[in-house]
This record gives C-alpha cells, structure tokens and sequence, in this order.
C-alpha cells in the first residue's frame, strides 16, 4: 500500500476523510479508478493500496480455500470468509479493507440480513493481511512507538486473531498474532512459519494451510 496525496484540484473535501470512507464516497472525491484499488484511512491517513497482482491474491485465495475445505469436509465448521469487505471502526476515524476476514456463520448471515456495507470489529475473529513492495509497514508491528499501523489498531479493537503474510524477501513467513491487548494496542502472542512450512491455525478454527507456492515479491 502507498500513502496517497489527495488530488490538487480537491481542493477542500466536503467531510472528513473517514466519514467519506464510511459513506463509500472517498474513492470518488479522490478520482480513484474502480479497478480494484482499495481506499482505507490508517491513523488519519488516507492510504491507496492498487489491486494485487496473482501471487498476492493466490495467498488469499489459499486461505479461504482452506476454510472452504474445511467447511466442505464437517458441514458444523462454523467460519466463513470475505474478501474486500471494509471495517467500520467507529470511534477512531478510521476504516480499514483487510485482504481476507474470518468471521463466524451466524455473524455472517446477521450482517447479510442486514445488509451491512461494512463490519463492525465485534463481528470478527481474524483478519488476513499479505503484504506488498509498497506500504508493507502498513499492515507490521510498528518500528517505532509513535507510529500506529493497522497491527496496533486490530488489537485495539480485540479483534481475536491477526494473520499476516509478510512477502518481504528479508522475510518470507507468515505470523499468527493473538491475545490482544487493548490499553497497549498490541498483540501479546505470535507464532510464525517459514513460506513452505505448514500454517496451523489453532482453534476455534483447527485447519491447516499449505504455503509451497507462497514465494517473496521480486526485488
């Protein structure tokens, strides 16, 4: 993701940016393609991610597959998945689009029902982040205390469990963050696996995820 400069023909924007994020209007006033380009307000920060390239969305993919076989295989698994759905996190001034969203099939079918444009962080029990050449400190711990990322802002909002993807080549793993810790806006567990290495979320969800074709971007 890269930080985005609001246009020098907007010259003044008729809202906040979060409240034009919430009504889905910030994209427009923006004159941003709909081509996929994401649109999310990071600590105050209005940030554009473009859409992801194959091997990006193939590692989602991979996780929501392995949800689906897993839903396939005991029809009680109780988790679903949603692509490009936004979080609403009301009270922040902040809205996020996180690549993949696990959420329980009731809160699903509640949120359906409604006819929800976002959710609420309440709603749900893990969010999937993969990072990209560009803007990866977006979605990591922060390097420095004064700065807050999207990792600070799940936990604050006790969002359960935080999977990140880290295709950076000094990288090249996959993180499971979890307790978080709301006051510190921090997560207080991780476990990690190297790309290859088997991913094994515990439960409530107990699958696996294979990574074989997980690979760092191209330097």
């Amino acid at each position: 993701m890269q930080t985005a400069e609001i246009p020098q023909h907007v010259a003044v924007l008729p809202d906040t940016p979060y409240a034009l994020w919430a009504s889905g209007e910030l994209h427009d006033y923006l004159h941003l393609p709909h081509d996929g380009t994401r649109v999310e307000v990071i600590g105050g920060r209005v940030v554009v991610s473009p859409p992801p390239g194959v091997p990006h969305g193939g590692i989602v993919q991979d996780v929501a597959d392995a949800v689906s076989a897993a839903r396939s295989a005991d029809p009680e698994f109780a988790w679903r998945t949603l692509q490009v759905t936004g979080i609403d996190y009301l009270g922040t001034g902040d809205g996020y689009i996180p690549d993949l969203i696990v959420l329980a099939a009731e809160a699903l079918d509640r949120a359906r029902e409604a006819d929800l444009p976002k959710l609420a962080p309440d709603e749900i029990e893990l969010v999937v982040e993969v990072t990209s050449k560009r803007g990866a400190e977006n979605d990591l711990p922060p390097a420095d205390r004064r700065t807050r990322t999207k990792w600070n802002w799940y936990a604050h909002a006790e969002i359960p469990y935080y999977l990140l993807v880290d295709r950076s080549p000094k990288a090249g793993r996959t993180t499971l963050y979890s307790i978080p810790d709301q006051g510190a806006a921090a997560y207080l567990h991780q476990e990690s696996w190297d790309f290859g290495e088997t991913v094994r979320l515990p439960e409530p969800f107990g699958l696996d995820i294979a990574t074989g074709l997980w690979k760092p971007w191209k330097t």
